[in-house]
């Protein structure tokens, strides 16, 4: 896919070094330190992942250039998390390149390829709210914050996550995003 400025594609194995650069840096996980990946294994775990993602639900998350075949310079898109009922809408950006506006570029493609693939679907944007640059995106793409609260599992217990999604929630949403995202064990 192309957007104004950028072009995604389906990660591939040429992309992993690109991609682990992306995903090792402390800087671009200075918000979630936990998610850092370790390993150059974790980044191509993330591909095999994705693959998945886009064979059994037709998008996934997507390898972002800023020139045609340049190197990666982000990884995002929507993809449905196993066992939940949304799209969530993922953008991690390599340093060099944010403040750019490519996470909300890219997320508006995103969401469009959601809506035409899965339209049943909502899209979802998971953060933490001490990310101000990532809440911003998600209000600028014009999500709606729906649920606030603990991050349940996140290793600092004073996290507080917030969920955005695309349209009004119904009820049986807003049960799963509170059973999903809640303290462990609350429903």
């Amino acid at each position: 896919m192309r957007t104004q400025r950028l072009w995604l594609d389906v990660a591939t194995e040429g992309d992993v070094d690109d991609l682990h650069q992306i995903h090792a840096d402390p800087q671009s996980w200075v918000h979630f330190p936990p998610g850092r990946h370790a390993d150059r294994l974790m980044s191509e775990q993330m591909i095999v992942n994705g693959a998945r993602q886009w064979a059994t639900h037709g998008l996934g998350y997507w390898s972002v250039r800023d020139r045609e075949g340049g190197a990666v310079v982000g990884r995002g898109g929507c993809a449905v998390p196993p066992g939940r009922p949304w799209w969530n809408l993922y953008y991690r950006f390599d340093t060099a390149v944010q403040g750019r506006g490519y996470a909300t570029e890219m997320a508006r493609a995103a969401i469009e390829a959601a809506h035409d693939v899965g339209p049943e679907l909502p899209v979802l944007a998971y953060l933490l709210e001490h990310n101000v640059a990532s809440r911003r995106t998600a209000e600028r793409l014009g999500l709606g914050l729906v649920w606030r609260g603990p991050d349940a599992g996140n290793p600092d217990r004073g996290a507080v996550r917030l969920v955005y999604v695309d349209r009004e929630p119904g009820a049986e949403l807003m049960e799963a995003i509170s059973f999903h995202c809640g303290p462990p064990g609350a429903s």
